[in-house]
């Protein structure tokens, strides 16, 4: 019997869990301010919990309490899921409580006495500095439009560390060409210039003098980097792009952009950059999102150690 998918197991909710379940979803989308991506995860990970509500009885939203939460996350570990997965449940789940709390439909958010286990952070992989020089460099030299294009993926991926999303979502004038900047809109819609080099400036001025007028059409808008029937390129072609350059670099890890932006945060670092700086040009919200990276160059130089000291 086929699992049922999340929008048939919304449809079978009580009337009262379904109306709690839409408000949610619109104070995420409308005060929140969240991607689509995001509030997908986050009203998911609701009907989930209003299910296994309904089927212990509940049919009002102050019917969920700490037991049901509880038994809804154990539940999940015995299907198997991983002690990150357990943890962004229980996340999710305090983020629904919180609001029903403000929303009046429950009188306590019994979320705040929710304990989940710590999910294990596990050290990215990223591309040694040389291995990072050949993967770009391995699009270098194409005279095609596709070609070109591709080594702008790679050069800017690398270059300014930016996530593919915001990669693809830039148009032509965002990018300041005269003081080599990208402005870039991140998560929750929020606005930052990120630097980018030379051997990414001369892959701009290609693609943009040959390679983006060979593909352009009346349906391309100011999207800077086009798929081959001239829309806005797609975030599954760029991540094409950077594993396939990946396969060709010997020894690399199969890494897709997220890896190539890991990479670029811990060479930047390496470089001497403070973790302030690099917080910054990642744009992430909180510097203990970018502390990983310290973890990553730790971990590096201790195998440097191993291999070269005398007595490690």
């Amino acid at each position: 019997m086929a699992t049922p998918s999340t929008a048939e197991v919304r449809a079978g909710l009580p009337l009262a869990l379904g109306e709690a379940l839409a408000g949610y979803e619109e104070h995420l989308t409308a005060q929140r301010d969240l991607s689509g991506n995001t509030v997908r995860g986050y009203v998911g990970d609701a009907v989930r919990l209003l299910d296994h509500l309904a089927r212990r009885g509940g049919q009002q939203p102050h019917d969920l309490d700490l037991a049901t939460l509880r038994s809804w996350l154990a539940q999940g570990r015995t299907r198997g899921h991983s002690r990150s997965t357990t943890a962004r449940n229980a996340a999710s789940a305090r983020s629904f409580t919180a609001w029903l709390r403000r929303a009046g439909l429950l009188l306590e958010d019994v979320g705040q006495r929710l304990v989940s286990p710590r999910p294990r952070r596990t050290l990215p992989d990223v591309l040694a500095p040389a291995q990072a020089r050949d993967l770009v460099d391995s699009a270098a030299g194409a005279e095609e439009p596709v070609g070109l294009r591709d080594a702008v993926v790679l050069e800017l991926l690398y270059a300014s560390g930016i996530r593919v999303s915001e990669l693809v979502g830039l148009d032509v004038d965002d990018v300041d060409r005269g003081r080599r900047l990208l402005r870039v809109l991140g998560k929750g819609s929020k606005e930052r210039s990120v630097p980018y080099g030379i051997p990414a400036e001369r892959a701009l001025d290609t693609w943009l003098t040959r390679g983006r007028p060979a593909l352009a059409t009346p349906n391309s808008g100011p999207a800077l980097l086009l798929g081959i029937r001239g829309r806005r390129l797609d975030a599954r072609e760029a991540r094409r792009v950077v594993h396939a350059a990946t396969a060709r670099v010997p020894g690399a890890p199969d890494i897709g952009p997220h890896g190539l932006r890991h990479s670029a945060a811990t060479h930047v670092l390496e470089g001497g950059a403070d973790l302030r700086s690099v917080q910054e040009l990642l744009g992430h919200a909180s510097l203990a999102t970018t502390q990983i990276y310290t973890h990553v160059t730790v971990e590096r130089l201790r195998a440097v150690h191993a291999q070269a000291h005398p007595r490690a």
